[in-house]
């Protein structure tokens, strides 16, 4: 019997890490919601790299359609290579990571802070550099990740956001949801996407692709097959890929749909079929009218059904990292923290 990898147990361990997340820092994300309802941001700013940033995206996704109100992503470039002075009062700024540890980061936290901004950090590591930059540290609690590929983190960094802006604007639904997340995610582990590991073996290149949140999750997902698999996936938006990346899809080309169960999943529905009319060997997550169907655990609510499916997705990357020849936990080139300036 094959030992389990770091990134396997990790991937299992979500369910709990978010239990424990909602349980011990529960505080903490009233307290948030508290301050951003005192506050009542003009904006919002997001600050954040890699698969934190995707965490990122998946707030700012859900706030704007939520609440209508503009989430930016800043450069982290703008404080360790630009030194620009920010002008952000009135602004709530957001950083999120699992090390806390990584300069650039920590240094546009604490420009953001200068600036004017209300500043909140979703930081895995108590009392990191990030944490003390911040008004209120969000503590993500899912201990130990040892795999260089972010799994348990990511999903957790994604749960607290959504709690955030739940808490924020009192949506009891939306609370509610996030509630029976860890159950959700249980189920997330035990679904079957064995049918897209042979198309995907032999690949050299792919797509992932969705939109909103879904974009978020699809571009995290393509993200994992790179690190993991070695292996060129590319996202685009469902509103982009037709416009011009669509004439790359060849008979046989694996292609990834996220179909969240939202407004938006009627275009997806017919970006789906526009995808196996070119020939695409379609994988989709969520209710598509053509291909394969990978199943995924339903939550109730549209801004907690991405996090089953990426959880899912993160059992099907390190099955198919191993397939491929590859070990998940040490990907080439990569390591933990990486310290960008």
């Amino acid at each position: 019997m094959q030992t389990p990898t770091f990134m396997q147990r990790e991937v299992e361990e979500t369910p709990e890490a978010i239990a424990r997340l909602l349980a011990q820092s529960g505080e903490q994300l009233r307290e948030a919601g508290r301050l951003l309802r005192d506050l009542d941001p003009r904006s919002l700013a997001t600050i954040a790299r890699g698969s934190s940033d995707h965490a990122a995206t998946f707030f700012k996704y859900a706030t704007e359609i939520t609440i209508g109100l503009p989430v930016a992503s800043l450069g982290p470039s703008l404080a360790s290579v630009y030194g620009t002075p920010l002008r952000l009062a009135g602004v709530a700024a957001v950083a999120i990571s699992q090390s806390g540890r990584s300069p650039d980061i920590v240094a546009l936290l604490e420009a953001a802070r200068a600036g004017g901004a209300r500043t909140f950090a979703l930081v895995n590591v108590s009392d990191s550099p990030l944490s003390k930059a911040a008004d209120l540290e969000i503590p993500l609690r899912v201990g130990p990740e040892l795999s260089v590929a972010a799994t348990k983190s990511f999903v957790a960094s994604a749960v607290a956001a959504v709690a955030l802006l739940a808490h924020w604007r009192e949506d009891a639904a939306l609370l509610a949801a996030i509630e029976a997340l860890p159950d959700r995610l249980a189920e997330a582990l035990d679904m079957d996407w064995s049918a897209a590991i042979g198309p995907c073996r032999t690949a050299t290149s792919l797509y992932t692709t969705g939109r909103g949140p879904g974009f978020a999750i699809a571009s995290e997902a393509a993200l994992k097959m790179k690190e993991t698999s070695i292996l060129h996936a590319e996202c685009f938006s469902g509103a982009e890929i037709v416009h011009g990346p669509v004439s790359l899809v060849g008979e046989g080309f694996p292609a990834f749909t996220f179909l969240v169960d939202d407004a938006s999943r009627p275009g997806m529905q017919d970006l789906c079929r526009r995808l196996d009319g070119a020939g695409a060997r379609l994988f989709a997550i969520g209710e598509s009218p053509v291909g394969t169907r990978l199943p995924h655990a339903e939550t109730g609510h549209p801004l907690t059904e991405p996090l089953s499916m990426i959880l899912s997705f993160y059992r099907f990357a390190e099955s198919l990292s191993r397939a491929r020849g590859h070990d998940p936990d040490n990907p080439r080139g990569l390591r933990k923290v990486t310290e960008t300036v």
